[in-house]
Formats: structure tokens, sequence, C-alpha cells
């Protein structure tokens, strides 16, 4: 394992610390794993988080226009309980708070756990569960399909809600209709190492890839022999579009999400063939987001996202925020 880092059981502490000391709008709860913004606001708050190594997810979301909060539990683990409910407290200023939720056994559990607590304590508290992977189903790590990189395009889109002035009810309305027509799945080249442990999650053959990968590694649908760009890509769109409500004329957003280790320009060189298939399909294209949005460490792959926008998703989606990472 060769890593830029001093200590492996200090990673996600010097992450966070590096993120903050590079970005004066967010600060970090001392004491905490939780980044928040440095300026807060009378309004429906936003907060999301999971394990760390998907970076710029989630920190690098929270800012205006986004996220409130995101909680940062260990690499590829949960976050406590607690760590989410000091994320809560801190964000909430009356008018309740909407905890995005990616479709992990371990997330839904600790986070849900939280917003009994804050309950508890007055804070009025709603969730969503984002499960766009069409990938897979009631894996080990899951019941359902998990949530991947159309996360991304939930705390967007919510969170322009939140700062229109939506309450608390509207916002996790638009967020629930963004979680039902965004469907993503990915693919990955090769594994990614897990600081503490050293070793890689996974193991693939020099030309092999796996079609249908989690975000942590978890086994996809087809483990098969390299091929081209437009072949990976007519793989993964044809299980999209067998799950998409979209239709010929509807507008869509597209993210086409870096795992970690993929060159921008080889993302340039699948959005031509993703591009080229969404024109068959006759949908028109509102917007294409192409970089690293959700990774996996070092993992060398991508995922599409698909979103079928309506006017209001439209809107919010270009609506300005600061999140660093957007």
């Amino acid at each position: 394992m060769k890593k830029v880092i001093d200590d492996a059981a200090n990673y996600v502490n010097q992450m966070i610390d590096g993120l903050v000391n590079a970005e004066p709008s967010l600060k970090r709860l001392p004491g905490t794993q939780v980044v928040v913004r440095a300026a807060s606001e009378e309004k429906v708050a936003l907060v999301s988080g999971g394990g760390s190594g998907h970076e710029p997810a989630h920190a690098g979301f929270v800012g205006y226009g986004m996220l409130d909060a995101a909680v940062s539990g260990e690499v590829f683990t949960s976050p406590t309980p607690n760590q989410v409910l000091d994320a809560i407290k801190a964000v909430d200023t009356g008018k309740g708070v909407l905890l995005v939720i990616k479709n992990y056994t371990g997330d839904v559990m600790n986070f849900e756990m939280a917003a009994e607590l804050a309950s508890a304590e007055g804070i009025e508290v709603e969730q969503v569960i984002v499960n766009d992977d069409v990938a897979v189903e009631d894996s080990t790590f899951t019941v359902g399909r998990r949530g991947i990189a159309g996360t991304v395009f939930v705390h967007k889109i919510a969170g322009a809600a939140a700062e229109a002035g939506r309450n608390l009810q509207q916002v996790k309305s638009i967020a629930q209709r963004v979680i039902d027509n965004v469907h993503s799945m990915g693919v990955a080249l090769s594994p990614c190492t897990v600081p503490s442990s050293g070793q890689p999650s996974f193991e693939l053959g020099e030309d092999e890839i796996e079609i249908g990968i989690g975000i942590h590694g978890e086994p996809g649908v087809k483990r098969m022999e390299w091929v081209s760009a437009a072949k990976i890509v007519e793989m993964l769109i044809a299980k999209i579009f067998a799950n998409t409500p979209a239709k010929p004329g509807d507008n869509v957003a597209v993210l086409i999400n870096g795992l970690g280790a993929t060159p921008l320009s080889e993302l340039y060189i699948a959005n031509v063939s993703v591009q080229k298939m969404l024109q068959e399909k006759g949908l028109v294209v509102h917007r294409t987001l192409i970089g690293e949005y959700m990774t996996s460490l070092e993992m060398a792959g991508f995922s599409i996202s698909v979103l079928k926008l309506d006017d209001e998703m439209s809107d919010f989606l270009d609506a300005v925020t600061t999140a660093p990472a957007w």
C-alpha cells in the first residue's frame, strides 16, 4: 500500500482538517467528525454523510444551496448515532432537519437512531433514503438497492429548495421526487485499498472489469473481460433505462462520476457514448456533470446517473451553491 498519509489511524481526522483549512466557508465541530457551514441560516437544514473514502462526498457538498452538515465515519464505516446527532443539533434553527441517507444497513440504522434521539429533544426530523443503484437488490450490505452517486442530485436539488424557503415537508417531498427519478450504475476496472487494512477490497484480473460494482467494492452483476468505453456505457445505460421513467422528449440531467483513479479524459470519452445513446432515446439533456463527485478511494472506474427532470427540479439544479465540490 502506497498512500499520501501520515498515520492510517488518523486518516479521517487529517482529511477533515485539510478540507476546512482550505475552505473558509466550512468549519469542523470541535471534537467531532462533522463539517458544517461557517455561517448558519434560518431555514430547513440538510444533513448527510456516511463512511469516509468517497470524497468529495459528503463534506465537499456542504455550503449555501446544498448541505448544512456532513458526518464522516471512518473509511467505509457508518458514522455513529451520536455523531449524526451532533450534526443535527448543530444545524437545527427550529425549521426542522432533513436527513439524506444512502441505503446501506449501517447508515440507515445509525441515522434513524440519531433522528429518534433528536426528536426526543424536540427537534423535528425527517429523512429520505437514496437507492439509485439499479445493479443489484438485497445484497449483504442493503435491503433493496444501494445508494450511490445519484445522491449528489438529491443534495443539490433539496438543498436549493431549502434555500428557497420551502418547509420541511416540501423539501422532503422534492428530495423523494429526485430519488424516484434518478437511476445509476457503475463499473470498476481496479479495486481500492482501505488504509487501515492495507489490502485491496477485492481482486480483479489484469484484463477483468466488474459491471455493477458498489462504492465500497461490493460485488456487481457481472465480471468480464475488458471491453471498449462504448460497450461499457451501452451495458450501463441499458440497465438504467430498464428502470428509468424517462421517455422520449423528457429533460434529463446526467452525472458521469469518476470513482477515484479514472482520468478525466476517460470520463469525457465515456460521455461521447452516453450522449449518443441518450439522443437516440429521444431525451433532452438539460445538464451534464463530469468529474469526481462520489469516489471509492483510488478505485478505477466510473458510474452513470440519469435523472428525469421536471421544471422545478431543473430550476433547483441550476440554482447557485457555494459548496466547494459542486
